[in-house]
């Protein structure tokens, strides 16, 4: 059955417009690397990536055996609020696997991939790495609740991790992360094109190859990081900093307020700004994609602290292709920070 004609109702009633952090042209925002049959020892496949923060990993994975389309690959959209085109439904439709980040960062996607009839094989890497929205926690905790009335359990659920914000949708700044959501990629495309599965394994090794320089930057960051404390913008790079053991000297309230993207109290900014002014905070990592007058005013306030600040992206920048060199540039600056290049 054709997939095509539920997904363009769908869209019939729905806005086409794009949301984009700054501007920018949606038409160069789609990229697409081509498979080589010939090299190929299996069925070539088509895949469809949401986000760019994966696009790389699953292009490396996939190599001569797959088409591989990222629907978002710029900087100058949202993938919070981004609606898809005709073109990208075009795209779903004819996917053989579609990989997404999920934890509601990319709903769009995984709304358009259950509307298709039959659906694609899909990969959600927070699914892989065991991680939910508070809503569907909340909705598994219900279940669990009324499973336990029926079964006359006497235990509680324990719904850990859950109850407060919801979850961090940036997964690709965990390592561990990483690494789960490749193994799943290889084993998907593995179970799709079986006389490939050879191939696929080899360039999983390929990959763990070519992560092993972010892998060593994180480790030497471990050393660096101890005893140390970081501030943040954004929640943005927090699973790395996690990693790492970098402490974490956000004031709760501005965290609260920029992880619910709601806007800070201006107490929650006094209280940032004189964290970095008596010493609290060692580094500032500081999210470039955000726009807004209070995130310029701490980085301000670092500045002015001598505190040095750490640049960072939610996406991969425009122009940049490899997942390894984006963090790697990343890691090494906050290392720098840290005092590891002196």
């Amino acid at each position: 059955m054709s997939r095509r004609p539920t997904l363009l109702a769908v869209l019939a009633a729905s806005s086409l417009a794009l949301a984009a952090c700054g501007g920018g042209d949606a038409a160069n925002q789609t990229a697409t690397s081509e498979a080589d049959s010939a090299n190929c020892p299996g069925d070539v496949l088509d895949v469809v990536v949401s986000v760019n923060q994966w696009g790389d990993i699953v292009q490396q994975l996939a190599g001569d055996c797959a088409n591989v389309t990222t629907i978002i690959n710029s900087t100058a959209l949202d993938p919070h609020d981004y609606e898809p085109t005709t073109g990208d439904i075009a795209s779903f439709e004819g996917a053989d696997l579609v990989v997404v980040n999920g934890a509601d960062y990319d709903h769009w996607a995984s709304d358009a991939v259950a509307n298709l009839d039959p659906e694609p094989a899909v990969v959600d890497a927070a699914e892989v790495a065991g991680v939910e929205t508070e809503e569907h926690a909340e909705g598994e905790e219900h279940a669990d609740e009324e499973h336990a009335e029926d079964e006359h359990a006497d235990e509680d659920h324990d719904h850990e991790g859950h109850s407060h914000g919801g979850v961090n949708p940036h997964l690709w700044y965990s390592p561990e992360y990483v690494q789960e959501t490749a193994q799943a990629i290889t084993a998907e495309l593995s179970t799709l094109s079986p006389d490939a599965a050879d191939y696929f394994d080899e360039r999983a090794q390929a990959f763990t190859e070519a992560v092993q320089p972010y892998d060593d930057e994180l480790t030497t960051l471990e050393g660096l990081a101890a005893g140390r404390t970081y501030a943040a913008t954004e929640t943005v790079f927090d699973y790395t900093a996690a990693a790492i053991g970098l402490t974490d000297a956000t004031p709760e309230g501005y965290r609260d307020a920029a992880s619910n993207e709601s806007d800070p109290a201006p107490s929650d900014i006094a209280a940032f700004e004189a964290a970095l002014a008596d010493g609290s905070i060692d580094v500032l990592v500081y999210n470039t994609q955000t726009e807004g007058s209070v995130p310029e005013q701490l980085r301000a306030a670092a500045e002015s602290a001598g505190v040095p600040v750490v640049d960072v992206t939610e996406s991969v920048p425009d122009g940049e292709d490899s997942f390894v060199d984006w963090q790697l540039t990343q890691l090494q600056s906050l290392a720098d920070a840290l005092g590891g290049g002196q």
